[in-house]
């Protein structure tokens, strides 16, 4: 046996040897040339994690069989198979087992963090700061790079509009420019500059596409959508990721205007493939490919495996649809070998950029995995990272910050003393209950508080709260609260969700505070108004009565690891918050969708006393529009100025003062709106925002550039149109507050 092992790794390190001079598509094509149909099929299949490699070869059927097909060559990555020692086994047998020794590729969901868990997408997104966000992927891509991965299936790239659906805790909200622009940031850090550099792992565009737009907000529901809305407000992030590189894209679970998107040949082949030039690969969703059967758009798992390789799914994860059928298909002619070249070719392709064949253990490194996970502290840039995503709602009478001198302080909210809850779902390896709790945060500045939970939970024998599992029934726990309360200057109130009631399969159809919450918070109310609202969340939540009657509401999201500290730093002053809102939050389950970037209707606000499109019993805004979010300073924007630098090419820009007493950071938002074209404009885009940070009485000039294509839309066919006509030029501190405009008028 050894010999044989000695032979193969020789064999091996030969090839890769004589692969040097050449390029990476004559390496990949030689290397094709050489597989075997079973051996080409079996780059397309991805297993999830079967067998603890250290241990002994498995005897489950299942598990026996997914080994065998690794040692055979006939896997082409794995996920869920993390640490360097299970990494490097499970590598071993693939390199130097299997006949031409192709190297694996270990996938993981690297969401906000492998193990320094950063604020939940949505947060970050709510920072609006692309350095602070790419850095956060930065220190991911590190961190997972030193336990084996090297495959992120992130970032989550799906606008969405309703935030009944879970996931929209794992995206960047509800507007494409800005999704985009948090999507390139992550695919830099997750990437770098070398996709071959030891510490950087691909990254994964998904789910494409219109995941984020079901029917109801319910999880993995139809998706139906004009091309228009597609072209424009779905797909751009997309385009955008495969333009800055991104190495795969993962099909959506969804059926896209009656097709699953796993078998749609016109949205991967045409449109990601060969009209966006897509070099990468594309992986199905967890079982997406057998889904289709079920949705009733395929016969079986074997007319699923056919429906998904002619559309151009490149790996099979976890439907065994290519491993036990695509052979078949191909010798009975129903399906061409070339089909399976390509998603082989571009499968190699990565993993030759990736460096795997030079090194196919570049991942194992056990120093460096102790030095990373066991000595490297993140926990400054976790802090900054939640900082800048805080948002603040309302501070009507500037309660606050509070004085550090603050006395008689109540804190009342299960969630505030939760250090599991802090760290989201899609939480990776971060350690369980390892958050800075919200008590613990307080702590620093002031013991002078009393603590009530309000609405019970239990603990565990060491003192720390499992995740808190929201009370829907027992109010035992509010007479405390209110007795709490009566005695207090100021009331900290803690409230919202736990970390597993958004995210995948989370859908909610009340998104009000869960639980016997809003009872509580109204019942602390009558006793004393003095209350500072803290939402724990990862979704807008409807919180209308909250923003009638509470004076201060900060939205403190799922922060990561050091949550408590960076909700302490805000309450007191010692930070002044500048997050601003990625998605609008509604005063009404039954206003979604609403959103800033909507269409006019032929009768809006102002068209008639009666007859005009409205509820009768509920404002058409929102609570909080997207872009919100205040400052303990103010801002006076002045100044607005557009000229055209060169043909087709635009300059606008203003001035902002600090017109408060502390220093603070605003995030000026630049608006466009087509006002006549041959398709109907929302009556906001937003085309570009930058940060400034000014200390009381400072003023500076900010600039926003302007190209043509930047005032075009896109049709039902996906051309780009630039028509001539007059456009607004509008900027903001938020989508519903403008505070200077313009207008620009395009000629031919």
């Amino acid at each position: 046996m050894k010999k044989i092992v000695i032979i193969m790794v020789i064999s091996t390190m030969s090839f890769a040897c004589s692969q040097k001079s050449k390029s990476i598509d004559e390496k990949v094509n030689e290397l094709l040339s050489r597989m075997t149909l079973d051996e080409k099929i079996g780059q397309l299949v991805q297993y999830n994690g079967f067998w603890d490699a250290t241990g002994p070869v498995p005897q489950e059927s299942n598990s026996k069989r997914k080994y065998n097909d690794v040692r055979q060559g006939l896997v082409g990555s794995v996920l869920n198979v993390y640490g360097v020692e299970q990494v490097r086994k499970l590598q071993e047998i693939a390199v130097t087992q299997s006949r031409l020794g192709i190297p694996l590729i270990f996938g993981m969901d690297v969401i906000h963090g492998y193990k320094t868990a950063f604020p939940v997408p949505i947060a970050e997104a709510a920072s609006w700061n692309m350095q602070t966000i790419e850095q956060a992927a930065r220190i991911s891509a590190t961190e997972a790079s030193a336990a084996g991965i090297n495959w992120t299936f992130a970032p989550m790239l799906d606008v969405s509009r309703d935030p009944r659906w879970g996931r929209v805790m794992e995206g960047a909200g509800e507007d494409p420019y800005l999704t985009a622009q948090v999507g390139i940031a992550k695919i830099k850090g997750f990437q770098g500059t070398d996709l071959s550099h030891s510490q950087t792992i691909a990254a994964c565009a998904k789910h494409f596409a219109g995941y984020g737009f079901p029917i109801a907000g319910r999880d993995y529901n139809t998706v139906d959508v004009s091309k228009v809305t597609l072209f424009n407000d779905i797909l751009p992030p997309f385009k955008a990721a495969v333009e800055n590189n991104v190495a795969t894209v993962m099909n959506a679970f969804n059926v896209l205007n009656g097709v699953p998107c796993t078998g749609n040949s016109w949205l991967v082949r045409d449109v990601l493939k060969n009209t966006w030039n897509f070099k990468g690969f594309v992986v199905s969703d967890w079982g997406s490919i057998m889904e289709m059967a079920t949705h009733g758009y395929a016969q079986d798992r074997y007319h699923a495996a056919q429906l998904a390789i002619e559309a151009g799914c490149d790996m099979d994860m976890e439907s065994y649809a290519y491993r036990n059928d695509l052979k078949t298909l191909i010798e009975k002619g129903v399906v061409k070998e070339s089909l399976i070249d390509d998603a082989v070719r571009r499968i190699l392709r990565i993993k030759f950029e990736m460096g795997l064949f030079d090194n196919p253990y570049k991942y194992c490194d056990k120093e460096h995995e102790k030095v990373i996970l066991q000595n490297t502290d993140y926990s400054k840039e976790a802090l900054q990272s939640a900082l800048e995503a805080i948002v603040l709602l309302k501070n009507e009478q500037s309660l606050l910050p509070l004085s550090k001198n603050q006395k008689n302080i109540a804190v009342i909210g299960a969630l505030a003393n939760d250090k599991d809850t802090p760290l989201g779902n899609w939480r990776a390896q971060a350690v369980k209950n390892s958050a800075v709790s919200v008590l613990e945060g307080i702590s620093v500045y002031t013991n002078d508080y009393v603590y009530a939970q309000g609405a019970l939970v239990h603990t565990n024998a060491a003192g720390f709260i499992h995740t808190v599992n929201i009370n829907t029934t027992d109010k035992s726990g509010f007479a405390q609260a209110i007795a709490v309360a009566k005695k207090a200057d100021v009331i900290i109130m803690v409230l919202g969700e736990n970390c597993f009631q958004s995210g995948e399969a989370r859908s909610r159809s009340d998104i009000g505070l869960p639980g016997v919450q809003q009872e509580l918070l109204e019942a602390v109310y009558a006793v004393n108004r003095n209350i500072v609202l803290v939402l724990m969340n990862g979704r807008p939540l409807t919180i209308p009565w909250a923003g009638e009657h509470i004076p201060a509401i900060v939205e403190a999201w799922q922060l990561g690891q050091q949550s408590g500290n960076a909700i302490a730093q805000v309450l007191f002053g010692d930070y002044n918050p500048q997050g601003k809102l990625p998605m609008s939050f509604p005063r009404s389950v039954g206003q979604i969708p609403v959103y800033y970037n909507h269409l006019n209707t032929g009768r809006p606000e102002g068209f008639n006393k009666v007859f005009w499109s409205h509820y009768m019993d509920i404002e058409n805004t929102p609570l909080y529009s997207f872009g919100h979010g205040l400052s303990y300073t103010t801002f006076a924007y002045s100044n607005i100025v557009l000229k055209e630098t060169k043909k087709g090419e635009y300059t606008i820009t203003a001035h902002i003062t600090n017109t408060g007493n502390r220093t603070g950071t605003e995030t000026p938002q630049l608006y466009i709106r087509d006002v006549v074209a041959s398709v109907v404009r929302p009556v906001k885009e937003l085309k570009g925002f930058t940060k400034v940070t000014l200390s009381p009485g400072e003023s500076k000039q900010i600039e926003f550039k302007l190209q043509r294509a930047d005032l075009g839309f896109y049709t039902e066919t996906g051309k780009l149109n630039v028509e001539p006509g007059d456009f607004e030029i509008m900027i903001g501190s938020s989508s519903s507050t403008i505070l200077l405009n313009t207008k620009l008028t395009l000629t031919e």
